[in-house]
């Protein structure tokens, strides 16, 4: 087990997260996949909150469900910001509407983060990544 994956788990253990694989199929997962992918449905649960969301895993690691610490580093854990920051600090042009649909779900994503997690919680997860 890699220290990060054992890092993940330990920190999962503390606070009481747990992480449920509800569904597997195979497919394209983002806009530019050229190849298919296990994409998962996955349901994290914290202190009596939860957050169901799909998980798009490695091409390399098809069939292979994420690990705890696969799901948790790839988690929005900052606030995104504005679209324009958002834009600037990935390198996105802001006249694309490809950027606009990813905006808005990182925005969601993060959104969902901070309801299952408390602050506390979120800058130990950005630690992990």
């Amino acid at each position: 087990m890699s220290e990060y994956t054992a890092q993940a788990n330990k920190l999962a253990k503390k606070h009481g997260i747990k992480l449920v694989v509800l569904e597997e199929t195979f497919g394209k997962h983002f806009p530019e996949d050229k190849e298919n992918r296990s994409i998962f449905k996955m349901k994290l649960t914290c202190k009596g909150k939860s957050y169901t969301f799909k998980f798009g895993q490695s091409i390399n690691n098809a069939g292979i469900s994420p690990s705890m610490y696969d799901v948790l580093a790839c988690m929005t854990k900052y606030d995104p910001g504005t679209f324009e920051n958002f834009c600037g600090d990935f390198g996105y042009d802001e006249d694309s509407r490809t950027a606009e649909r990813t905006y808005k779900a990182v925005c969601k994503e993060y959104k969902a983060m901070s309801r299952l997690f408390s602050e506390e919680i979120l800058e130990e997860l950005q630690e992990i990544s």
